[in-house]
């Protein structure tokens, strides 16, 4: 006779292929990634922080050319400048060819991608203690090869 679960008990899930799956692998480390992250860096989303970040190593940058930096489509950026603009963390500013706009953080952007980026570092090296230097250089290298 077959064992009897208790009350409310539920048999494990089974994952079936799913744990020799490079897509679901990467999905699971992304999840516990950003659940770190939004949990030690928080104020900004992850997408937001790197978009945030970018702006800083490329004042001026076209809102155009960011989308194809951070493979968005252009509808999805201007949501993303937008709601950046908003926490007046940054500003549009009219492009030479007048047909674009150039990014550039403000006061308060500056600020917040400073202490950011300390936060990040911080995030980065708890998380990646997981493993050795050699190992997340060569996570690094792997993931490289998969987005060439």
């Amino acid at each position: 006779m077959a064992a009897k679960h208790e009350k409310g008990a539920r048999p494990p899930v089974r994952p079936g292929i799913l744990p020799q799956l490079i897509g679901y692998r990467l999905r699971l480390a992304q999840q516990a990634l950003f659940r770190d992250f939004a949990s030690s860096v928080g104020e900004l989303s992850p997408g937001q922080a790197g978009i945030l970040l970018l702006i800083e190593a490329n004042p001026g940058i076209a809102q155009g050319r960011l989308a194809e930096a951070v493979h968005l489509d252009r509808s999805t950026m201007v949501g993303v400048a937008d709601a950046l603009e908003t926490r007046r963390l940054i500003e549009r500013r009219r492009g030479k060819d007048r047909r674009s706009n150039g990014l550039w953080l403000t006061a308060d952007g500056r600020a917040l991608s400073s202490r950011l980026r300390r936060r990040i570092e911080r995030h980065e090296r708890r998380f990646a203690a997981r493993l050795s230097e050699a190992e997340r250089a060569q996570l690094l290298s792997l993931l490289g090869k998969l987005v060439q």
